[in-house]
Parts: C-alpha cells; structure tokens; sequence
C-alpha cells in the first residue's frame, strides 16, 4: 500500500512522528512538506529532534494569507498526487495543509484519510474548526483520538469510515 501524508507545520509534524514509525513498517509512505511553515526553526528542527524522515517532496509554499498559501498548496498537490498515485492520502489535524490534501485528494479520486478527525471547538469563527468541518465530510476513513470526536461526527450525521484509535499526540508525548 501507498500512503502520501500531507504534513506542513509544526503541530502535523509532530502527529506524523509516531504515526510515520507505524506506517513506514506497513506500507510506503511518502512525506509531503507544504511549507505551510517555512522558517527553519518551524520545519526542519522537529524533523531532526522527532526523527521524522526527510519530507520526499518540498512544496515551498512560504508566506502568504492563509487564501493564498491555499491556492498555491492545491496547484503543487494536483500533479504531485497524479506521479504519486497513492492507495491512500493522509491529512493531520485542522490547518490550511489539512484542507488543501483534503480538497485535492478528494478532486483527484483518492481515498482520504483524516487523523483527528471528529475534534470540534463549536466555535464557527475559528478557521480551524471550518476546516475540520470540511475535512471530516471529505473523509472516506476518519481516525478519531476519543470517543467524544465520535460521537461529535454522529451528531452531524457522519457514521461511515469511522475509528477510535486513540490520540496521537499522547503516542507523541510518551516517546519524548
């Protein structure tokens, strides 16, 4: 199995350090860094100190509002995903990266896999919250840290494809 995981700053690269370790034994997994954060001290630092592997694809998207930084993440993920052609794409937690893998796996037919899916702030201001709002009703497998995430995408009709798996980043605190 082929797995293209769509990380892009800092909060991502730390719920792909345990995960990336678990799927890298099970399948061939490709890292994608959007550049979502782009300063040295926000990316490479935690691949080094997480023993995260070096990203297979760059996208450089750098600064920008997070419309723009949006648009350019999907025009560079379009091609990469056709070359890729992966059995699964995964999206971490609720950022423009997030919903950019989301909007372009989706475009191009692949299936989507969402880790932490269901979490809910219900504050509709946050443009975290619209975003996992979005990404859980593009999922096709939405991995849930707790019971309560479950029971949240119940609540909005959501009950396919759904897993309880445990929190992600309470597997990335215990190995540090």
């Amino acid at each position: 199995m082929r797995i293209v995981s769509i990380v892009g700053n800092r909060p991502q690269f730390v719920k792909a350090a345990p995960l990336s370790r678990v799927l890298r034994r099970r399948a061939e997994e490709v890292l994608v860094h959007t550049g979502q954060h782009y300063d040295p001290e926000l990316a490479d630092l935690f691949f080094d100190e997480l023993e995260i592997p070096r990203p297979d694809h760059a996208l450089g998207v750098g600064p920008g509002s997070p419309t723009t930084q949006l648009a350019v993440m999907l025009q560079r993920l379009e091609p990469l995903l056709d070359a890729e052609a992966p059995d699964l794409v995964m999206v971490y937690g609720d950022t423009t990266t997030t919903l950019a893998g989301a909007l372009a796996a989706t475009k191009a037919g692949l299936p989507l896999g969402h880790v932490e899916a269901g979490l809910r702030s219900f504050d509709r201001s946050m443009p975290e919250e619209l975003n996992r709002m979005l990404v859980d009703r593009l999922s096709n497998l939405l991995f849930c840290p707790t019971d309560v995430a479950v029971a949240n995408l119940a609540a909005e009709g959501i009950t396919e494809g759904i897993h309880q798996v445990g929190d992600v980043m309470y597997d990335a605190n215990r190995r540090l």
